[in-house]
């Protein structure tokens, strides 16, 4: 009997990708995926390191796993990605945990799946968090098992040598390695085939994509393979996650500009407004030049939206520093922002070297402030939007209401208007009515939505 494979996945767009990856090779090895946990003869946690919150949540689903544990003894239950890397044999032992855990695999060991299973169905329990310098996982086809049909993640490279002082992942996914760029533009020209219509390149650091021809040839940065990747069709939309303000060039910025079908989108995570708490971060970059960095797409690229991430509260951090993150938002006017309290990571150099010292508390009304003015400057960057034509890409039935259909436009901003029975997959001009701080409320329209390269 075919046995079943189950996955959940916590954190980022990259452990959505690699969760993909998982199930191209367990599919391979005769399993079968199953969207039930309880009928699933291996189950596998995909986790996230990043934020205490994110392991958090995994320990509490593995207590809840229990259960269903109990009704069915053969079941294996295995913990992946970062927070296998990060806490390694610890997760093998049950007073840890609280339950039995059967294997632990770090994000370059999803190769050997078949065989650590074959090892836990011997009766041993498994672990392989060897980090790789090589892979990328270039030859393996992604099953795309949560996929939208029109939208899907392509990853052009793994790891991250930036070592900003709070974070994981250097530890937890190694070196910087990108993919050959001729998979990658396979990979994208065959999902276009398949009926996908926006595809999003991911890295850690995504950017700082760098493949180096051999015998002499083309080296491609990041602002080349992009640029091929939407020369595949004009009617292919190119997004990318993320990048790191040190990284994102002039040379990018063009590019993003002369190309109509790559998104005028653009994240760039800022995480303090205080250069005295940058350099604590080692971020690499001080407000003035993060500042522009963002003047520099504001004049190449009007119409593009900005969104960053905000930590509050980190080690150090004082009511000026606070003040002055709150300033640089008024200037930036981010149009989204992803905004989180400063959680230590053990066995960072933030742990090593700082003091968490600010108290939880005040980490909590500073996030809150932050929240509440991130929260008006996308409500304004909305209103800005009332009036405008948008093309947007059709993604699905509104989750509020079966009348409706919800989509995104270039800047990534969530369109929900009327469904007159176009599919998914479907571009469609929208003009704006009103908004709210996260969605844009329209109505389709002829009106044609003229070439973003011929507007700025």
């Amino acid at each position: 009997m075919t046995k079943k494979i189950y996955i959940e996945t916590y954190g980022c767009q990259m452990n959505f990708s690699d969760s993909e990856i998982v199930l191209s090779i367990m599919n391979d090895s005769g399993y079968q995926i199953s969207d039930s946990v309880s009928e699933a003869d291996v189950v596998f946690l995909n986790t996230c390191s990043v934020r205490d919150n994110a392991e958090q949540r995994v320990l509490k689903r593995l207590k809840q796993l229990k259960s269903l544990r109990a009704a069915n003894p053969g079941m294996v239950v295995g913990v992946l990605g970062c927070m296998a890397e990060r806490m390694k044999e610890s997760l093998l032992e049950e007073a840890n945990i609280g339950m039995r855990i059967d294997l632990v695999a770090g994000p370059d060991a999803y190769r050997n799946l078949p065989e650590l299973i074959r090892e836990v169905e011997s009766g041993q329990k498994a672990i392989n968090v060897i980090l790789s310098t090589e892979e990328t996982y270039a030859d393996v086809t992604p099953v795309r098992y949560a996929s939208n049909g029109v939208s899907a993640f392509i990853s052009i490279m793994r790891g991250c040598e930036n070592l900003c002082s709070y974070c994981v992942v250097p530890g937890a996914r190694g070196k910087e390695r990108s993919r050959d760029p001729e998979t990658i533009i396979s990979e994208a020209k065959e999902l276009y085939e398949q009926g996908y219509r926006e595809i999003t390149l991911l890295g850690q650091n995504v950017n700082s994509y760098l493949w180096k021809c051999h015998y002499g040839g083309e080296t491609i940065t990041f602002p080349r393979i992009i640029e091929k990747v939407a020369g595949l069709s004009p009617s292919l939309r190119i997004r990318f996650a993320t990048s790191h303000p040190k990284d994102l060039s002039d040379e990018l910025i063009e590019t993003i500009g002369s190309n109509a079908n790559i998104c005028r989108s653009i994240h760039l995570p800022v995480q303090s407004g205080s250069n005295a708490v940058l350099k604590r971060m080692n971020r690499k970059y001080t407000v003035e030049s993060y500042m522009e960095r963002i003047a520099a797409i504001r004049k190449a690229i009007p119409q593009c939206s900005v969104t960053t991430d905000i930590i509050a509260g980190f080690c150090g951090e004082n009511e000026e520093d606070h003040r002055q993150t709150l300033k640089l938002m008024e200037e930036a006017k981010f149009d989204f922002a992803y905004m989180f309290r400063y959680s230590e990571r053990p066995g960072t150099p933030a742990e090593r070297s700082f003091t968490d010292d600010v108290p939880e508390d005040v980490k909590k009304r500073r996030l809150e402030e932050i929240i509440g003015l991130q929260r008006k400057l996308s409500h304004e960057s909305n209103k800005r939007d009332t009036g405008k034509v948008f093309e947007v890409l059709v993604e699905g039935v509104s989750r509020k209401s079966e009348k409706n259909l919800m989509g995104r436009n270039s800047q990534n901003k969530v369109v929900v208007f009327k469904d007159e029975g176009w599919e998914p997959g479907t571009y469609v001009n929208v003009k704006i009515k009103e908004c709210t701080s996260a969605t844009l409320l329209g109505e389709a329209v002829d009106q044609p939505v003229p070439l973003i390269s011929q507007s700025n």
